[in-house]
């Protein structure tokens, strides 16, 4: 293959709810529209759980290509031989048993986050995609932004000196009267058994500001995993409503404190009124990333020298002209494509092991918050057949 053809990926997308709606349109935008001559996507073939019907009508709200195909099984969609890569994009509660199903049946994954229930579900994915030589990846899109990529760049550089604490917050103010919240108790926001709650759904994007900035930028050799002193409010339901986390990093001096609420809101009238809901803070100075937590704008670099004035970076999301989109999702799976391409299994940006750590931080808050799971979404058993595999009840 010629250096300049662009090395080509074929997607199987797995689920049909928004955000594999969010991902697939941005999978069907041109890579030049963002400066990328390298990689190009083909979504290939799209699965419902239950409905051939719901797949189709999927395809066509996106504008995918007439030849993709549309399924009514997962287990149809991990057999096809033209994917390469399955998306998982069903509810936390279903990637053990979704995710297992595609790498059981040799085909790479990049999945959705929270990447699962349990830390141990999480290890037995990897174990896996590494026993069956696969490419596996947890979709934390925000670390793929230009913009993660210079906090990173910042950090290693010493811009703002040693960072010694990050304060990150994504909360959504959904407080209703009588002690409600303003979701149904079976939404998969506050419903036990999708694995609902704030930590796992809103506060992985916390925990992925906390980690980028104090544990991923520290040298491979020095890498620390942190102690964890949680507070967990519990809903009604017994999922999460309200969750604060101090992550101590002893032998790098740092602390990372991560919020995440259905009660408040991090950004009360969506404008950016609030301010930073991150702060990165170093010896010299600090970064400020204004915007929500898993898609931010701007940054703001204030240093001891800044004399009343921030340094302001703005990083526009790209949009492709002709289809009148660009979320920014597209990012990464430009890295699971260039990952496909020179052989790599996992990412840099995101490796098993930063995975593995994120969710024992993760286990370890639920654990002093006393939030529980079903035996269902939480067994680290895969069974092909699971009423999550199948779609049936």
């Amino acid at each position: 293959m010629s250096s300049s053809t662009p090395y080509t990926v074929r997607w199987g997308i797995l689920a049909t709810g928004w955000i594999a709606e969010t991902f697939t349109k941005d999978l069907l935008t041109n890579p030049a529209s963002r400066d990328v001559h390298d990689v190009r996507h083909e979504v290939v073939a799209v699965s419902s759980s239950s409905s051939k019907d719901r797949a189709a009508e999927f395809i066509k709200k996106v504008d995918a290509p007439s030849s993709t195909k549309a399924y009514g099984s997962y287990h149809e969609l991990v057999a096809d031989p033209d994917v390469d890569i399955i998306y998982v994009a069903t509810p936390h509660s279903h990637h053990f048993q979704n995710a297992m199903l595609a790498l059981d049946a040799g085909k790479n994954v990049l999945c959705e986050k929270s990447l699962t229930v349990t830390a141990a579900q999480t290890r037995k994915l990897i174990e896996t995609a590494r026993s069956k030589n696969l490419f596996f990846m947890e979709a934390v899109w925000t670390r793929y932004f230009p913009l993660s990529i210079k906090v990173r760049e910042l950090i290693t550089s010493g811009a703002i000196g040693n960072v010694y604490r990050t304060i990150a917050d994504l909360s959504v103010g959904r407080d209703a009267p009588e002690g409600k919240i303003d979701f149904p108790d079976t939404n998969r926001m506050v419903n036990a058994d999708l694995a609902g709650g704030a930590l796992l759904d809103l506060g992985i994007y916390a925990l992925t500001w906390v980690f980028q900035s104090l544990y991923h930028t520290q040298p491979e050799v020095e890498k620390e995993a942190p102690n964890v002193i949680a507070a967990v409010n519990k809903y009604h339901t017994g999922a999460d409503e309200t969750t604060s986390i101090i992550l101590q990093f002893p032998k790098h001096r740092s602390h990372g404190i991560a919020l995440t609420s259905l009660r408040v809101a991090s950004e009360p009238d969506n404008k950016d009124t609030a301010g930073a809901s991150i702060r990165i803070q170093g010896g010299l100075g600090e970064i400020q990333v204004i915007g929500p937590a898993y898609r931010p704008h701007q940054l703001r670099i204030i240093t001891k020298e800044s004399d009343g004035k921030a340094e302001i970076l703005d990083f526009v999301i790209p949009k492709d002209k002709e289809r009148d989109w660009g979320h920014g999702m597209f990012w990464e799976a430009d890295e699971a494509a260039r990952c496909l391409r020179d052989g790599q299994k996992e990412s840099k940006t995101l490796p098993w092991s930063e995975s593995i750590v994120i969710m024992e931080v993760m286990d370890e808050t639920l654990r002093q918050g006393g939030v529980t799971y079903p035996e269902l979404i939480s067994t680290d058993v895969f069974d092909p057949q699971s009423p999550l595999n199948t779609g049936k009840r």
